[in-house]
């Protein structure tokens, strides 16, 4: 018996996390003899939320996961890509694109689209607070929001979106890092006071964790930041501000004092660590009064989902398409120059960037070939730069 409400690979792979109308629809087309109908697929979104002008995509390591074994054709723009919705000229900008026998994977579209959808949510919100703090650390907090099963896809789409650690275990451990952490307030409350939940901890934990003190606890910010230094001297890496919303006040002045009165002391080195309740205002606003670093948890992990849908564009070689949809296979070009899209119908060629002039080169890559893996399949690291060196040139406005 399963004790959790999550389900297995097996059953995502086989199909059983469907919606029951591709099941009814699979019927359907054995029944007339169409479910081998071949057909092109593309995974498109129409807009992003929140205004977002660009996305990043994620998710694609676990489409491979998905369509490997099924005799399709599998084409994709790479993992961490910044995409638009729209290309220049308003086209829907394919992001994923199927070929094959539409049986194949009519009843795996709701896994894909949930794989690619809210993975891409995360990142792109992972992205966007980086984007915001170039040089501050960033750590993701998120995973206690959301349901434990999904803790890796949260930490690696977060990390992915350049963050610099995830919290959780499983996240850390899918990525290939150690986690990173802090202490929370049970700890000091259960010594009883601060300063000796400090030495305990300072006493016990292994020698490469970084000394960040929580100093929150009971007291004023800047006493428990002093109070803190004065114990720990100079083990101490950084101190962490968890304060609660009804002592928030102003908290970018509460940032200062401490920041303050640990220079004034001597304590220059001692790094300030913000968490709770973060999102890409307050990260702004008080990367400029003097944190160091962030804590990102909510934010991240209810970050809003985008909204891909899979639509039919083309059968038996003719183009087909849904109102509001354009139909017929297509290319899609992208300009590294100035990370400029165009779509275009499939075969053309010498295509020039309509923004810079620069040549446009293809920006999907084939990830799947009559069921086997031929790409896309990159170190989570090396992801990571693409969006970082991407983001070097994007703008952080809402449409």
């Amino acid at each position: 018996m399963r004790r959790f409400n999550v389900a297995s690979d097996e059953e995502i792979k086989e199909g059983k996390t469907t919606d029951i109308y591709f099941v009814r629809t699979m019927e359907v087309l054995r029944a007339r003899g169409l479910d081998k109908t071949e057909v092109v697929a593309e995974v498109t979104a129409g807009s992003l939320p929140d205004g977002w002008r660009w996305g990043i995509l994620c998710g694609i390591d676990e489409v491979i996961r998905l369509l490997e074994g099924r005799m399709v054709n599998v084409y994709a723009l790479p993992e961490g890509s910044a995409f638009t919705p729209l290309d220049c000229r308003g086209i829907r900008v394919p992001v994923v694109i199927i070929e094959g026998p539409y049986g194949e994977f009519c009843e795996l579209e709701t896994p894909l689209l949930g794989f690619v959808c809210q993975a891409s949510g995360v990142a792109t919100s992972a992205a966007r607070i980086r984007k915001i703090a170039p040089d501050k650390l960033l750590i993701s907090f998120g995973i206690r929001r959301m349901h434990p099963a999904i803790s890796p896809m949260i930490d690696r789409a977060a990390y992915l979106g350049g963050f610099d650690g995830v919290s959780s275990l499983s996240g850390a451990k899918k990525i290939g890092k150690d986690p990173m952490g802090t202490m929370p307030h049970s700890l000091i409350i259960l010594f009883g006071n601060q300063v000796d939940a400090w030495k305990a901890f300072d006493e016990v934990i292994p020698e490469d964790v970084p000394r960040v003190a929580l100093v929150d606890t009971y007291f004023d910010e800047k006493a428990e930041a002093v109070m803190a230094a004065e114990a720990l001297g100079k083990r101490l890496w950084g101190v962490r501000l968890d304060t609660p919303p009804s002592r928030k006040g102003n908290f970018a002045e509460i940032l200062r004092e401490v920041r303050w009165e640990l220079d004034c002391r001597g304590y220059r080195d001692v790094r300030i660590i913000v968490s709770g309740g973060l999102g890409e205002k307050e990260v702004k606003e008080l990367s400029g009064a003097g944190a160091d670093g962030f804590g990102i948890g909510s934010w991240l992990s209810n970050a809003p989902t985008v909204n891909f849908a899979m639509d039919i564009v083309e059968i038996g070689g003719k183009p087909v398409a849904k109102r509001g949809k354009f139909g017929g296979k297509k290319d899609v070009w992208r300009c590294e120059s100035c990370l400029n899209y165009l779509v275009t119908s499939a075969g053309k060629s010498g295509v020039k960037c309509p923004r810079c002039g620069k040549s446009m080169g293809p920006a999907m890559v084939q990830i799947i070939r009559e069921g086997k893996v031929v790409g896309g399949e990159e170190p989570v690291d090396a992801i990571r730069e693409r969006v970082l060196a991407q983001l070097e040139k994007l703008e952080l406005v809402t449409a």
